[in-house]
């Protein structure tokens, strides 16, 4: 297979990850609106954020097994498919509790897609493109988070909320033609196609789960991704609120602002993920990237200025330098947690480190939401968030990892 083509296949996973945030985060989007029309509290509202990750911690993980017994391919159509439909449902629903169940079933219909997309990273590069490549996929989920409120806010404007949930719903879709397209030569069939590991008569293996969930690296890395998830959650799931609580701006108007942070994101990735691949490529194998890891913590510590800033500007790019540093983190711990596990488990390890992210997500939000109810602020929550960075990056940076295996070299 040819460079180019490889890095389509880069491209079109990452664009999956597009698709799904672009799906997950037209409620974060329309939060406002929503809270009102449906009476939600702000602590009943990080209850809808944790529901999402309710599904997601439990799901991701089997469905990186999953993916790594039916193949990327096949395994991630049926997930685009599953939570469009799920997506669109949102549009009818008529109260919390309705709405609590459509994000607990997003979020199993979407578990499978950073394992998949993960596995597809993981094939089709050599080893020493791989941290770019995990760079550029990340910027996936930012895109799709940066493009939500944007659109939502458009179709919101000319025909109400629950039309913005439907319309941005189906345009997903238009993945799926795509995905096809690129991988339908028999040698990309193949590539993405199931493991080499022994079929099992149950396409999810608890055993391959369990033991992914002893492997070293990968625990290694879940501690830091559940302590730098909660400032990434905050600055997707709750920007449009503080923009309208703190700074009085309009629904219509926070896609003006919201772009920014996810757009940090993606370029933290991408920087980091370059200067990963770069140390590999020169030969520096034989340890993590520590150095890589604390300059992008005391990067994300911006983070905590967003808790003084005065006004919706302000606010919004010290988050977005804080969301540099945790993109950076993501995609570098990431990369350095997939070069030291087994082949067969790619998928698996990538589904357990979104489910820490999930956890992370599910104990935080409901805390963010309390404590804006019983303060009126965000201020306290901004600081915390930054600060139990920290820790997690010091605990990664003194974990002595597993020797490298430079899993699944492409071919």
């Amino acid at each position: 297979m040819r460079p180019a083509q490889r890095w389509i296949l880069v491209v079109v996973a990452t664009l999956t990850m597009a698709v799904s945030y672009f799906d997950r985060q037209v409620l974060a989007a329309l939060a406002p609106t929503v809270k009102t029309n449906l009476a939600i509290s702000n602590e009943q509202y990080g209850w809808l954020i944790s529901a999402f990750s309710i599904a997601y911690l439990v799901a991701s993980p089997f469905s990186g097994s999953l993916i790594d017994r039916i193949g990327a391919r096949r395994g991630l159509i049926g997930a685009v498919l599953a939570w469009t439909a799920i997506a669109a449902l949102h549009a009818l629903v008529p109260s919390f509790g309705v709405l609590f169940l459509l994000r607990i079933g997003l979020g199993l219909a979407e578990s499978p897609s950073f394992p998949g997309a993960a596995q597809t990273v993981q094939r089709a590069l050599p080893a020493e493109s791989r941290a770019r490549g995990f760079g550029i996929l990340f910027t996936g989920g930012s895109i799709g988070a940066a493009i939500a409120p944007l659109a939502a806010s458009v179709v919101q404007h000319a025909w109400g909320w629950r039309s913005a949930f439907l319309v941005t719903a189906l345009a997903g879709l238009s993945w799926v033609p795509l995905w096809w397209a690129v991988t339908r030569k028999r040698e990309t069939r193949a590539l993405l196609g199931p493991s080499d590991a022994p079929a099992l008569s149950s396409a999810v293996d608890l055993g391959a789960v369990g033991k992914a969930l002893r492997d070293p690296a990968i625990l290694r890395a879940a501690v830091l991704v559940i302590a730098a998830a909660p400032a990434v959650g905050f600055g997707l799931n709750w920007s449009s609120s503080l923009l309208h609580d703190r700074y009085g701006i309009a629904q219509g108007d926070v896609g003006t602002y919201m772009f920014l942070p996810p757009l940090m994101f993606d370029l933290g990735s991408l920087a980091f993920g370059y200067l990963a691949s770069t140390r590999l490529g020169r030969g520096h194998d034989s340890g993590p990237p520590r150095a890589l890891i604390a300059i992008a913590t005391l990067i994300a510590l911006t983070l905590a200025l967003a808790s003084r800033a005065s006004g919706p500007w302000t606010a919004v790019i010290f988050l977005g330098i804080g969301l540099f540093g945790a993109g950076a983190i993501f995609a570098t711990l990431t990369a350095d947690m997939l070069s030291r596990v087994a082949p067969t488990q790619i998928s698996a390890a990538s589904g357990i480190a979104a489910s820490a992210q999930s956890l992370a997500y599910l104990v935080a939000n409901p805390i963010i939401g309390r404590v804006r109810d019983a303060t009126g602020g965000y201020g306290h929550q901004i600081v915390a968030l930054a600060a139990i960075m920290v820790p997690g990056a010091i605990v990664w940076i003194a974990w002595k990892p597993p020797p490298r295996t430079l899993a699944t070299s492409a071919s």
